[in-house]
Formats: C-alpha cells, sequence, structure tokens
C-alpha cells in the first residue's frame, strides 16, 4: 500500500500534467513489452513493435527489469506541469552526475544477471545506453503517439470535469479505482508498503498509457513528487488506422457532431448542442469512435467524449496536431 500524506498546502498546490511524458511511456511500455498480460490493450502494439526492435532489448534490460524498482535518473523529474519531450528529457537523461547513477544502480542490485552490462555513470557506456533508448522509442512509441496522446487528453478531461466541480479533492477521488482519496491521505495499491510526506511541496499527477494496474512514484523522496498512474483504457480498438468508416462520415449532422465535441462533453451534452435526441447523439458518436474520431470512457454514470488528433485534424481542414 502506498500512503501519500498531504497538507491543505499540498492540496492547493496539486496539478495535471498537460501531456505524455515521453520517457515514463518508454520506460514504463519496456515493461508491457515484456510482459503477457493485458493482452487486450497491448496485445497487437507488442506484436507490431517486436519485429522493428534490434539489439535494444538487451541493452534496456540491464537498467528495467521486468518489474519492480527501476532507476529514478530514467525518468528526470521537472518542477513544472508540462513534461519532457523525448530530446528535451535525453539531453537531462545524458547530464545525470555519475554519482547519482552509481547510486541508483546500487539499488538495483548487484546481484541481478544484467548487472554487468549497465552503465556505471561513465560517457560512453551511458551514451550506448541512451542510443539504445532512442532507438526504442522510435520503433515502440512513435509510430503511437497521437493514440497515446489522445487517451492521455481524454483523462485529463475527466480530471478537468472534477477538478471545476469540487476542486482538487474532488480531483483526487475521481482518480481509478487503485487510488483512494481518504483525507488526508492519497492510499493506492503498491507492490510495498511505502509512506511518502509531500511536505508542501504538491503533487503531479501524470497518466500514462503504458502503465498499468498500479501507479508509479520515484523511490527518492527527496525528487519532486510526481503519481504516474494508468489510464483507463476503452474497449475501442487500440491502434486504429482509418478505414472504410470514414465513408459513413459524411453529411452535415454528423459534422455538426463531431465539432461541437471539442475539448469534450458528455452524450447528454452533445445532444443538446447539435440539436439532436440522445439516442441520435449516442449513435453518431458510436460511429465517429469506429471511425477513430473520438475517443470515448466512461465516467461514473456518463460517457465523456473527446477528439483524438485524427478527429482534430479533420476539423482543421486536414492540419496535423502539433505533437511533443
Amino acid at each position: 500500500m502506498l500512503r501519500i500524506h498531504m497538507s491543505g498546502v499540498d492540496l492547493s498546490k496539486v496539478r495535471m500534467a498537460t501531456r505524455p511524458d515521453a520517457l515514463w511511456e518508454t520506460i514504463l511500455s519496456f515493461h508491457r513489452l515484456r510482459d503477457r498480460r493485458g493482452s487486450t490493450v497491448f496485445g497487437k502494439w507488442r506484436t507490431e513493435a517486436r519485429p522493428r526492435l534490434k539489439g535494444e532489448v538487451r541493452l534496456l534490460a540491464a537498467l528495467i527489469p521486468p518489474r519492480g524498482y527501476f532507476p529514478d535518473f530514467l525518468t528526470p523529474s521537472q518542477e513544472s506541469s508540462e513534461p519532457y519531450g523525448i530530446e528535451t528529457g535525453m539531453e537531462v537523461l545524458r547530464n545525470t552526475p555519475p554519482a547519482r547513477i552509481r547510486a541508483e544502480l546500487a539499488l538495483l542490485g548487484a546481484g541481478r544477471r544484467e548487472a554487468g552490462r549497465a552503465p556505471d555513470g561513465r560517457a560512453e557506456p551511458l551514451g550506448r545506453f541512451i542510443d539504445a533508448l532512442r532507438g526504442y522509442h522510435r520503433a515502440a512509441i512513435e509510430p503511437y503517439w497521437s493514440h497515446i496522446r489522445a487517451s492521455i487528453e481524454a483523462d485529463r478531461a475527466i480530471r478537468g470535469r472534477a477538478l471545476l466541480d469540487g476542486g482538487a479533492e474532488e480531483l483526487l477521488a475521481s482518480l481509478p479505482p487503485m487510488i483512494r482519496w481518504r483525507a488526508p491521505v492519497l492510499e493506492a495499491d503498491y507492490p510495498v508498503d511505502r509512506e511518502l510526506s509531500l511536505d508542501g511541496r504538491g503533487l503531479l499527477l501524470q497518466p500514462s498509457y503504458f502503465c498499468r494496474v498500479t501507479p508509479v512514484v520515484y523511490r527518492d523522496p527527496q525528487l519532486p513528487p510526481v503519481l504516474v498512474y494508468p489510464v483507463t483504457h476503452s474497449h475501442a480498438p487500440v491502434f486504429t488506422e482509418p478505414g472504410p468508416w470514414l465513408g459513413r462520415l459524411l453529411g452535415n449532422t454528423r459534422s455538426t457532431v463531431l465539432s461541437v465535441i471539442g475539448n469534450g462533453c458528455t452524450t447528454s451534452e452533445l445532444a443538446l448542442r447539435a440539436g439532436v435526441s440522445l439516442a441520435s447523439a449516442s449513435q453518431h458518436a458510436c460511429v465517429l469512435r469506429e471511425a477513430g474520431l473520438i475517443h470515448t470512457l466512461r465516467h461514473g454514470s456518463s460517457v465523456l467524449h473527446t477528439l483524438t488528433p485524427l478527429g482534430g485534424s479533420l476539423l482543421r481542414g486536414g492540419a496535423p496536431l502539433a505533437l511533443s
């Protein structure tokens, strides 16, 4: 069990990350690559990503075990709510002090079979590891980044509504079921017992596509507090490519439905904004979801619809969504 102790000051400093963090997604996806569980969500991704990999798995496995602790320096911390892009994150990783690398590798465990292949803080071994990490990101993450970002945006829409409705406490109460707000403690399912005091530093909430089952926090309590938690995955195909559904999108009503979804709305709000019945709004949303143009998540007794990057691009006349 993880228990995060929060004061009133900490509550006032709870914030949401603005987008997915490239290095968190990269590192956590490496866990999913070697894990046979979660096949409904990650099975197709594994099948597609593995053939594109070369020697990266062997090098990365030296620092990223199949489960449990991995060094904190692999996912650099930042004070702001704006996560690192992949190149900035790699540069911060490259500049990690050698003493910190050695200390965290000692925690990883010298008895592990792969420990001898781990970089020891010297520039050359660390550079090889970073090159492997970059190659892995290009093969396993970059082709799916728009889908990853769409899932995080859908989660942010739900958390944003909770924040507006009831403040930081309602936001914390809205987090996935493995995380429970029992003021003044945020509890979460966790592999070991852990107590974390924020001491007025606040908490960054970082939704993650590849996080699974339990959230993740830094081992070092002195680092800026961040809670990485799994998004709720929809039941739609995970990495859907545009298909024959696009021909069904023709028509003024459905174009209106797509446009009024905007930054997110429930089915009831969609019906009201588009001037259609609730049943019609639900049917239109179903077609748009099958076409990969919207993302739908259930939240309590309602569902929330948000645009995917493809849907947003279509509304902008084909202009791509800026990704980082």
